[in-house]
This record gives C-alpha cells, structure tokens and sequence, in this order.
C-alpha cells in the first residue's frame, strides 16, 4: 500500500497535466482513424509513446500468425493499415505486477455529416463535455492510460514492474488487433481497458458475430411483376425472422448470470442492405450485414446454428426461397463472450483505488457489446478490467465524454497502477 502523501502528489499531478491530456485527446480525435485509416493516429500515438522512453513496438496485424487461433475473426480487407503500437515502460527491477493498459483507436464512421452540430473530426468542448467522434469510444481513455503514467513520474515514482501500453486497432469489426498483440507474445498479470462504461466496472459482456445474408430473386419487368421474385422483398421475410429470433433470445436473459435485469441484452441488428439494380425491374438480388449478440457460455459454432436455422427456417415459407436459399458469409465478429469472476485481486484493487477517488463504492455492469477484454479473459486466464469514464452518443452524432469523469478516471488508474504494480523512484 502507498502511503497517503504519495496518493495525494498522484492525486494533484493528475490535476496539473489534465489541460494538457485534454488537449492531447482533441489532437488524437482529429484523426479521422476509421478502418483503413488507423495508421496516422497510430503515427502520432507511437510519437507520444516513445517520447516518454518507452520500448517501441509498431507492426501491422498478420493474418497469418492469428487466423488458425481460436479467437480469430474472419476479415475480407487489407490491413496493411491495422497498425498496432505498444510501448513498454520496464522498472529497473521486476518487483511487483505487471500490467497492460489497452485501449483503442479505431471508430465507427460518422454517418451524414449535416446531423452533426459541428464536424465530427473537429473535437469542441462545451461544458463538461468534450465532443467528436472517437471522444468517448475511446481516444479519452487511451489518453487517461498515458496520462496515469505520466502523473505518477511527475510525483516521483514509476511502476516496479513492466507495464504494456497498447493502442490497438479493429476492436469496431473483428477483435483480431488485441489477438495480434496477445500471439505477438504480449502477456501481463492483469488488464485495464478504459473503454466508456459511466465509471463502473465490466461484470460481463456478449460475444458478437457479423455476417452477410445475399438473396437472390427472379427478374422481370415491372408490368409481369407476378411471374417476378423480389429479392428484397424476400429480404424483409429474413430480416422479420431474425427479429423473432432476438426477441426469443432477449426472453432467455434469466437463464444467464449477470444479464436477468438487463433491458435488452441481445440485439440482432440490420446494420447495412442493398438490393436491385432499376427501379422499374423486379430486384434479382439483396445483401444485407448484420451483427448478432451471443450470451456468455454460447459458442461460436452454437450462435451460427442458431442464426443459420432462424433463415433456413424463413426461406423454407417462401416458393422462391425454397429452391434458392440465401447465402450466408461470416465477414467480421466470431467473438465469445466472457464474464469476469468476482474476487480477483486485480478488481480487489482497482474498487480500492476507485473508492479513494470517487469517496464511493464500484459499481459493476454489463456490457450488450464487444470488448477486447474477451482476448485476455479467454485465452489468457488473465483479468482483464474494463472500466472508464462517462460518455454519450458513442457510434451516433455528437459523441461525447465527460472530462469531470475522465479526470477522475484518470486518477483511478494512475493510483490502480501504483497499487497493483508497486513503485519506485524515478
């Protein structure tokens, strides 16, 4: 245990570096750092890292090395891109726990711009809030995570033991960069990832699949529509049957530890379509991409039987579809969810380290999303915290983070560090 003196120099360099970490988050959300173009961010986060002496690492996620790993999500685009960093803060002796503070940079793309107050890549302050995509979801805590460390050297200390500082990329899509990191021989005694969770912690959260449905339809022209088949009006019978199955999944939650209260903890969404080529034609095709959720405990090759036998099961009620049933392609997300078991001392550590900042007691959630934390908490045996700061809007127009919160945020893991790594003088 560190001594209330050094809590409080931690405490007080948090406070005299946050204009600067605020700062920091705006520069590192004007960079537009959607799929594909994660490298510039990735550029200026390997400059921060490596400003602060740590060890550099910097590579782009090889299909290769992770494809034949059980945590593995079938991808369909280059990643040449898909930069990883991780930079490594190593004490002068080995003598307390290691860590690794993980975070993304990757978002989710801005949708019209004209729904937007201001442009989402031009990151405004109004209040308490910080705005821009990316704010929330997650440039704020990977700047908390950095900051930590720094407030802790500005006091005086440093870590005792190795600490990982990762900015990874596909988190939005397959999970496969905190894979990468985890093949490339990355390993720690405890995780902390500060993705927004409105200050509390992780409890459990769902596995994700994505995948593509393709229909098919018989042409015609509009005035012989009836000897037609539509391909995206067959779309609609699939679509309302995964609709049922959702509902059917969202009845189970009881039958799942951690999600009976939860409102709605699966969700089956229609995140894309396309179909037809000429207004005045029958539609010969349709391809639609959805994101299924999956409760902890379900496999994989479960939730595909699953999804796969909901669509059989609608094209077998159509003449059409009978005789040519929809394609099914697996194009993102085979991620299982995990749930994170009470007692550890890495949660033992970060409740103390929250109480001490928030002067309250840490509350848990679940989360009806992905989170890299799967990677470390399944195929790592490691604990993996998911805890950050309050945010609104992430994925949706004006996101936001609350600085109020990413301060205290920021306190909390620059004390779990201290406490769990142990210190040492500068």
């Amino acid at each position: 245990m560190i001594d209330a003196g050094l809590k409080q120099r931690i405490f007080d360099e948090v406070d005299r570096g946050f204009d600067a970490q605020v700062a920091f988050t705006q520069d590192l959300v004007r960079y537009p750092s959607q799929r594909g173009q994660e490298h510039t961010a990735q550029d200026f986060l390997y400059k921060a890292f490596a400003d602060r002496e740590l060890a550099m690492d910097r590579w782009s996620i090889d299909v290769g090395e992770i494809e034949d790993h059980p945590g593995f999500s079938p991808v369909t685009v280059n990643y040449d891109n898909a930069v990883n960093v991780v930079g490594t803060h190593r004490p002068r002796a080995e003598k307390g726990r290691s860590l690794i503070l993980n975070g993304h940079v990757d978002v989710v793309p801005v949708g019209p711009l004209d729904m937007w107050t201001t442009p989402p890549y031009e990151p405004r302050i109004e209040g308490d809030w910080l705005y821009g995509r990316g704010s929330g979801d997650m440039k704020a805590g990977i700047a908390a995570n950095l900051y930590a460390l720094d407030a802790l050297r500005r006091a005086g200390v440093q870590p005792a033991s190795s600490v990982y500082m990762q900015s990874v990329t596909e988190e939005e899509c397959t999970g496969n960069g905190a894979l990468s990191c985890l093949v490339r021989g990355y390993h720690a005694d405890a995780v902390l990832i500060t993705e927004p969770t409105h200050d509390c912690l992780v409890r459990a959260n769902v596995g994700v699949l994505w995948f593509q449905v393709e229909l098919r339809g018989r042409p015609a022209h509009v005035y012989e529509s009836t000897v037609g088949s539509s391909a995206i009006l067959a779309a609609y019978k699939v679509i309302a049957a995964l609709g049922d199955l959702e509902a059917e999944m969202n009845a189970e939650k009881g039958d799942h530890p951690h999600f009976g209260e939860a409102t709605k903890p699966i969700t089956i969404n229609i995140g894309k379509i396309a179909g037809g080529d000429w207004a005045s034609s029958v539609p010969a095709w349709c391809r639609f991409d959805v994101r299924a959720g999956i409760y902890p405990g379900t496999s994989v090759s479960e939730a595909k039987q699953r999804l796969e036998s909901a669509i059989r099961k609608a094209s077998l009620d159509d003449p059409f579809l009978s005789n040519h049933p929809p394609t099914i392609t697996y194009n993102g997300f085979a991620a299982e969810g995990y749930t994170l078991p009470p007692g550890t001392d890495a949660e033992k550590v970060l409740a103390e380290s929250h109480a001490e900042v928030f002067r309250a007691e840490l509350n848990d959630t679940t989360m009806p999303a992905y989170l890299d934390a799967r990677v470390a908490m399944l195929y790592d045996d490691t604990p993996a915290l998911v805890y950050g700061p309050v945010s609104e809007h992430i994925h949706g127009f004006d996101e936001r983070v609350s600085l109020k919160s990413t301060r205290q945020v920021t306190k909390t893991v620059a004390l779990f560090m201290a406490e769990w790594c142990g210190v040492e003088a500068v």
